[in-house]
């Protein structure tokens, strides 16, 4: 686009157009009729007087005038159309050198973000193949100092249906119970591929069948998220007190629990909105991933206090809970 007006810049500009041309055909013309007629008429056709003198002139002189007249604007339209057009094309050159700059300084926050999520799945996959048949040291502490996250383990159905095993001991109870801390760790996700606790939080939450819907939903949504270039770190939201977090696990809806819609950045609500609208994969990931926080949050709630209740919703899976529930309609 630059080198157009760069073009139309340099190149000069004719020094007598079509218009100009025309303009001396015509005048030539009208001067060789003016001859020929006084030609023919002969000298001696015609009175002295001044008057008459000044009007033959004027009919001479006045066609003359009015070509040139309207060759000389229509010369002045064209320069005038040419320079609007050199003008339109700097402006869509600006315009263009701003949309590429802006791009190349934002694609390499936005590929370093994708980058660091896809390294921390890989992490994350094979931190879960290396330690898949690890006993964790830390599950063999004592219950009564790891307050389980959840309210209580669900009943197993015992019939002919699911047998049980043969040594009468179900296999989730070989397993403590996940604590809050590895919970909340969990829901945060690591942080980098140097972020041992986080994995290894993330590996005892996934062992759990609830809490691992939970975090595969958010893992989705959130993988989803960062192809708009939504980030849950970019986003700070208003921070709803632990009461309000309660009353929406105990089931409670309208404005007593608006609070909890305390995302208030404009792009990437109207980001989050366009594709719930156009993207029916992503709009099913957002309303599975809302059914099994809602779901989840119930359970944990119970056993939380409220300094743990804060600290869940300040985890990046709470920040996209809070960003899709806006965007749904939850806490309207």
């Amino acid at each position: 686009m630059p080198h157009l007006g760069l073009r139309a810049r340099l190149t000069p500009a004719p020094r007598f157009s079509g218009t100009e041309m025309l303009a001396l055909v015509l005048t030539a013309g009208w001067l060789g009729l003016v001859g020929l007629f006084f030609l023919l008429i002969g000298p001696g056709t015609g009175g002295g007087n001044g008057l008459t003198l000044v009007l033959t002139l004027v009919g001479i002189f006045l066609p003359v005038a009015m070509i040139w007249v309207a060759a000389v604007t229509s010369r002045t339209a064209r320069e005038m159309r040419a320079e609007a057009l050199r003008l339109q094309q700097s402006i869509d050159a600006m315009r263009q050198a701003w949309v590429t700059q802006q791009s190349l300084m934002n694609r390499p926050s936005v590929e370093r973000k994708l980058d660091e999520i896809a390294a921390a799945a890989r992490q994350t996959e094979t931190a879960l193949a290396t330690f898949a048949s690890r006993r964790d040291t830390a599950a063999t502490q004592p219950s009564a100092d790891r307050k389980a996250a959840l309210a209580a383990p669900r009943a197993q159905p015992t019939g002919e249906d699911q047998p049980a095993l043969a040594l009468g001991t179900p296999a989730e109870a070989l397993h403590a119970p996940v604590s809050i801390g590895d919970f909340i760790r969990a829901l945060n996700f690591p942080d980098s591929g140097e972020d041992r606790e986080g994995f290894r939080a993330l590996r005892r939450a996934l062992e759990e069948r609830d809490m691992a819907k939970l975090i595969r939903a958010a893992q989705d949504v959130l993988t989803l998220l960062a192809q708009d270039g939504i980030f849950m770190d970019d986003l700070t939201p208003d921070r709803a007190r632990p009461e309000i977090w309660r009353r929406f696990a105990q089931g409670e809806r309208g404005r007593a629990i608006a609070g909890l819609g305390g995302v208030r950045d404009r792009s990437s609500l109207a980001l989050t909105a366009g594709r719930m609208r156009q993207d029916t994969i992503f709009r099913d990931a957002a309303h599975h991933f809302l059914r099994q926080f809602d779901k989840t949050l119930a359970e944990f709630e119970r056993n939380a206090s409220d300094a743990e209740v804060a600290e869940f919703a300040d985890t990046r899976t709470a920040r996209a809970f809070m960003l899709l529930g806006r965007v749904t309609g939850a806490f309207d």
